[in-house]
């Protein structure tokens, strides 16, 4: 989530209510967040200088706008060009290529090329399962429970493979040549 509140920041500076709209708006179709938890990644990066108080409005409720730092973009952009982790790859891909506009258009193949290469290890994993399975004897007790699991690997295999094509259509499209 602290990615995601610094690419909307390196947009523009923003206050905390900006911040919510902007999640309710754009960024909540791959990334749900609550007010509570925007408000614990703002109070984390400012504690650890990522982003600081541009300034505070005037009056009795004293709006901060926040900003990011030179280490918030710094971090940012670490984050932007690594590989991507964790068990949850569209929402990882998705997040980057939500800010991707934000990075220089050379970084931009590369982010892209790590997607689909993560994918596509995802989609041999899932494909080795597949393969796998083709030769377990299921019970005849659990062969409706299994028809479904079935269903749902299959759902994962379907859903790399549009994500592998997607991706390398949009670096086509989009990105810059490969080295």
């Amino acid at each position: 989530m602290a990615h995601v509140i610094l690419g909307l920041l390196l947009i523009a500076p923003q206050s905390f209510y900006d911040l919510i709209k902007g999640f309710e708006k754009g960024v909540a179709l791959f990334y749900s967040a609550s007010s509570g938890s925007i408000k614990r990644a703002l109070d984390t990066l400012l504690a650890r200088g990522s982003i600081e108080v541009a300034s505070v409005e005037p009056g009795g409720r004293g709006r901060k706008v926040y900003r990011v730092t030179g280490a918030g973009r710094a971090e940012w952009h670490a984050w932007m060009t690594q590989e991507p982790t964790g068990p949850d790859l569209e929402t990882a891909a998705l997040s980057r290529l939500y800010f991707l506009g934000l990075l220089e258009p050379d970084e931009r193949g590369p982010v892209l090329r790590r997607i689909t290469a993560r994918a596509e290890a995802d989609l041999a994993t899932l494909s080795a399962l597949d393969a796998h399975l083709e030769t377990v004897d299921v019970p005849e007790e659990h062969r409706d429970v299994f028809v479904h699991q079935r269903a749902t690997l299959d759902y994962g295999i379907a859903a790399q493979r549009f994500m592998i094509d997607w991706f390398r259509e949009h670096l086509d499209q989009h990105g810059s040549p490969a080295p």
